[in-house]
């Protein structure tokens, strides 16, 4: 339903109109209140590259934060990861990600983060707060902040954009009549705006999200999707539909397929329950990192990389580069 009403395709949009004017308003307010002074903001000792989205929903945001920490890492930059950590419940804040800290505790991004890449993760409501417990930490020369475009108490350098291609902004409205955070006008400030399928428009970066070979959650085994016989597909992101149609591009034997909530918390029970004897459940990333530790023989996960045009992409890379103190690597 929700879907309907954010797309224009359901006329309840319209009851909400009211509270999408207050959301566009005190949100307004509050960005101004920054810009002026009224509010404080921190500036922090090495760059801050924000990637983020003007909408609600899975655009495919993560996959570009894997991207770009890779590509600095390869470059010989120190790079850490701050997030909001949605779905996750510390005990305290901020929590530094280790290879010992849950999803429960840190949710599922992070985690993701964490293990995909090896850089550093702090997790805080305030990202100002985890940026300070990264660098008391350890020596880094760059922070990417996972999510917080709108999070306007920490200065950032560097401001990239992910929008989902195909259903790009909707009806255009601010939440909750829309799926709107910031209106478009806002893609007039910020530095790149990556577009994940669809066609870009002008301006725009395309990007695809290419799965590679399926992973086997317990014994480590890797395989092409399509070789893999009589799948439930199963994803728990901000929308489904995309991991199921790139199983189908990649030519998977789909049975089934299980739509959850965003930052869903399984259990052993719920999951066994999706698949019969024969068949074998396969799922995104995002949703193994919560599933590893009762995960069964016959479960998959599928890695997927973002992937941008190389002229493109080098150019942005150098933008980023061009922050750093003399443009240098480090030793």
């Amino acid at each position: 339903m929700i879907e309907r009403i954010w797309s224009g395709r359901s006329w309840l949009y319209l009851l909400l109109l009211p509270f999408s004017a207050l959301y566009g308003l005190i949100s307004g307010l509050r960005r101004l209140s920054y810009k002026i002074g009224l509010s404080k903001s921190w500036k922090a000792p090495v760059p801050v590259v924000v990637v983020g989205n003007l909408t609600a929903g899975g655009n495919g945001k993560t996959p570009v934060v894997i991207w770009l920490v890779e590509q600095l890492q390869r470059k010989g930059y120190r790079v850490g990861v701050v997030s909001r950590g949605y779905g996750g419940k510390a005990e305290s804040y901020p929590l530094l990600v280790t290879e010992n800290i849950t999803t429960v505790q840190a949710g599922d991004e992070p985690v993701l983060i964490h293990r995909r890449t090896g850089s550093p993760v702090a997790v805080a409501p305030g990202r100002v707060d985890a940026v300070k417990a990264l660098l008391a930490s350890t020596p880094l020369d760059i922070i990417v902040t996972d999510d917080g475009l709108q999070h306007y108490a920490l200065q950032r350098d560097f401001e990239i954009v992910v929008i989902d291609g195909v259903r790009r902004f909707g009806n255009g409205w601010w939440l909750p009549a829309g799926p709107m955070r910031e209106l478009s006008g806002r893609l007039n400030t910020v530095n790149t705006i990556i577009t994940n399928g669809g066609t870009p428009q002008s301006g725009e970066l395309s990007m695809t999200l290419a799965g590679g070979l399926a992973v086997n959650m317990v014994s480590g085994e890797k395989r092409m999707v399509n070789l893999i016989p009589d799948v439930v597909a199963m994803a728990g992101i901000g929308h489904p539909p995309r991991f199921f149609a790139t199983l189908q591009q990649l030519g998977a034997n789909l049975q089934k397929q299980c739509a959850f909530a965003d930052h869903q918390t399984y259990t052993e029970e719920q999951l066994s329950h999706l698949t019969d004897t024969n068949q074998n459940l396969l799922m995104t990333e995002k949703d193994a990192v919560k599933c590893f530790h009762f995960a069964q023989p016959n479960w998959w996960y599928l890695p997927v990389d973002a992937q941008l045009p190389q002229e493109k992409e080098r150019a942005m890379l150098d933008e980023i580069c061009s922050l750093l103190p003399s443009n240098k690597k480090p030793d």
